[in-house]
């Protein structure tokens, strides 16, 4: 292994150029399961990082590894780890930090799939989110490795469920983003509970001056492999920006989505966690197959994304930079910068997520004209110029449907067997005399009511840079008498020619319902899924194109709503059901007898006062109130108080004596 490792340069502290002598993973004296699986997977030549980093790792010696995602860092470590692991001891020999769960897993992966053919190997991924009870339990079957985030494997050391005295191998994987995402306290803390004579090796796509004061703290004599072909993760991807002008950025994506060729599955790439699900709704109601990645969602959800962009049922996926963190699928042929990223780094991790392991990718940014700095930024550190690209116009997004369209045809042609449907159409032919040419023409229509081959809207126009303002002639000197002379005429002027009128715009015609006929309808949206009534009368409104004064009680329930609407006809009903709320269809349908019915709470009894009727007469004077005889008492309020007070009026003048009061002895 010296003698390898000197034919390669690799005897120094620092080595800086890629290995491209090595043509098999053979010659890296890889054990012959590893071979094997890597044969299976389709593996065939080592990448610069791969050759240079499994010889250091397999000599024991520690490493720091500089290169840009997508370049295989993770065999480049995971198959000499699995090539020094003793599968007879049931321990945590391996430990691999990674800063996200999603990479966290997909490194766990990976482990698995090159140790496909080492019987007994057992590889266990712990991240925050998922129960403890079960990684208590894979914990105590012994596994021989560890992948996991920081945060984590802190909690299982402080309850001392993870032992991590038998470690030989310890990685730090995307080092640079545990530092901006602020687990570097955490990295430090788990470095000094793990024993002093590991192997430790560390991964980076940059090594700021906190990542190196932990290299040198931390590692021994390390190995330095960096990688500087900066262009190696974007050479095979096609980059190209569309600056934001004159068309929403919405209608642009869709666009750009139908014309594209090879287009597989794209990852689109915005700033906040909240645009990930509007965005993704948006696109949903659309008819595409999106589904939103951001770090809000439960780790059982994200999975369940990633599992069906994989399986083939997700064409879409809108993440935030954190959450599609070495996320890596073979299907993402497109990524899409929806908004800028903040830097260079974030746009070079962004579309290192397609054009991985040798196949083609695609990048698309989208660029406001105060954000073309970025983009000069972007290309010098990339290398490599974007081309810009224009909005595809209505009639090449028909054309793009209506070849998709003609293609199936073909294909089923080719494929299925239609004896019974040609006897179909020979007999309406026959029966109702029509020709094959209307027959196919209405089957056409039929196939493609879903998503109508031309597409509505107009197109918004391309505005293209103003030509330069011709300068404007200087004004003649003044005479004596103060008055400027006449401008110079201008031989390029000309006269305009009188505009072309308009042609009218063809009005739509509102629908109309017969108002007296209200009929309460079902539809399969209620509490217990999020809706709103607001909701609901948005989405019938402008669906189905009913005025909101003919919308009448919406009625909430937990799992359905009822709303009084207009006697309806089919094609309106047909268009409703497939009308989504809370991205779940309504399937409107007439409510059933009794559905619907709110049983109010009976009206509490009102305890008010008699009320004493008004005076009819004239209020009286004070000396005529004093001197008003007592009220008789009723039979019915024998003991009520009299109104009026029974006092007598003072006389006037001197009091009456009274007797002397006589005082008792103390």
């Amino acid at each position: 292994m010296s003698a390898f490792m000197a034919n390669h340069g690799l005897s120094g502290n620092i080595m800086t150029q890629s290995i491209e002598s090595i043509e098999s993973f053979a010659a890296l004296q890889l054990p012959a399961p590893l071979l094997t699986a890597l044969a299976d997977v389709g593996y065939e030549t080592p990448s610069p990082i791969q050759a240079a980093c499994i010889p250091i790792l397999l000599a024991g010696r520690d490493l720091i590894g500089e290169a840009q995602t997508g370049t295989g860092k993770t065999a480049a470590f995971a198959l000499p780890l699995l090539a020094r692991l003793d599968l007879a001891k049931k321990v945590p020999q391996a430990l691999v930090l990674t800063p996200t769960r999603e990479l966290a897993i997909q490194v766990a992966e990976a482990f698995q799939k090159y140790a496909h053919h080492m019987p007994g190997f057992h590889v266990l991924p712990v991240y925050g989110g998922q129960s403890m009870v079960i990684q208590l339990r894979a914990l105590s079957r012994g596994p021989h490795v560890i992948v996991g985030t920081p945060g984590r494997v802190m909690d299982h050391l402080e309850r001392k469920s993870l032992n991590l005295n038998r470690l030989s191998t310890l990685v730090l994987d995307e080092a640079d983003e545990m530092l901006r995402m602020g687990f570097i306290d955490d990295v430090e803390w788990i470095l000094e509970h793990t024993p002093k004579e590991r192997q430790t090796a560390l991964f980076s796509a940059t090594m700021p001056d906190p990542i190196r004061r932990i290299a040198q703290r931390y590692l021994r004599e390390p190995e330095q492999v960096k990688i500087r072909s900066a262009t190696t993760t974007v050479a095979a991807i096609k980059q190209r920006y569309w600056q934001v002008r004159g068309a929403d950025k919405l209608e642009a994506l869709t666009r750009m989505l139908e014309v594209e060729e090879e287009f597989e599955a794209a990852l689109i790439f915005v700033r906040t966690k909240t645009a990930t699900v509007d965005l993704a709704e948006k696109l949903e109601a659309r008819g595409y197959e999106a589904a939103a990645l951001n770090g809000d969602m439960t780790q059982g959800l994200r999975e369940q994304v990633i599992e069906r962009l994989k399986s083939g049922s997700l064409d879409i996926v809108v993440a935030t930079d954190v959450a599609a963190r070495g996320l890596d699928v073979p299907r993402i042929s497109h990524v899409i910068n929806y908004d800028v990223p903040y830097d260079t780094e974030s746009y070079v991790h962004r579309i290192g997520r397609t054009g991985r392991a040798g196949r083609t990718g695609n990048a698309i940014l989208f660029v406001a004209p105060r954000e073309m700095r970025m983009l000069k930024a972007i290309e010098r550190a990339t290398r490599q110029p974007i081309e810009p690209i224009q909005l595809p116009t209505r009639g090449a997004v028909a054309e793009r449907r209506v070849t998709q369209f003609k293609q199936q045809i073909l294909d089923v042609l080719g494929e299925e067997n239609l004896d019974f449907f040609y006897e179909v159409v020979r007999r309406m032919e026959s029966e109702e005399n029509v020709a094959t040419r209307q027959i196919a023409a209405a089957l056409a229509f039929l196939a493609q009511r879903e998503r109508p081959l031309q597409p509505d809207g107009v197109d918004v126009p391309e505005y293209p840079a103003a030509p330069p303002r011709p300068e404007r002639p200087a004004f003649a000197e003044r005479t004596e008498r103060g008055d400027r002379t006449e401008r110079p005429a201008k031989a390029e002027w000309t006269e305009r020619p009188p505009r072309a009128e308009r042609p009218p715009r063809e009005a739509r015609e509102p629908r109309t319902f017969a108002a007296d006929q209200v009929v309460r309808y079902r539809i399969e949206v209620g509490r217990n899924q999020g809706a709103l009534p607001k909701e609901i009368v948005g989405a019938i409104a402008n669906e189905g194109g009913i005025e909101g004064k003919l919308i009448g009680q919406i009625n909430l329930f937990d799992d359905y709503s009822t709303v009084e609407l207009p006697s309806l006809p089919p094609e309106v009903l047909d268009i409703l059901k497939r009308t989504r709320v809370r991205q779940l269809p309504l399937k409107i349908r007439v409510a059933e007898v009794g559905e619907g019915d709110v049983r109010r709470p009976p009206a509490k009894p009102r305890w008010d006062k008699e009320r004493v009727p008004a005076r009819e007469s004239p209020r009286k004077s004070p000396w005529e109130t004093q001197t008003q005889e007592r009220r008789p008492a009723s039979a019915e309020f024998p003991s009520k108080p009299p109104y009026r007070s029974e006092k007598k009026p003072k006389p006037f003048g001197k009091p009456a004596d009274k007797p002397p009061v006589k005082k008792r002895p103390y």
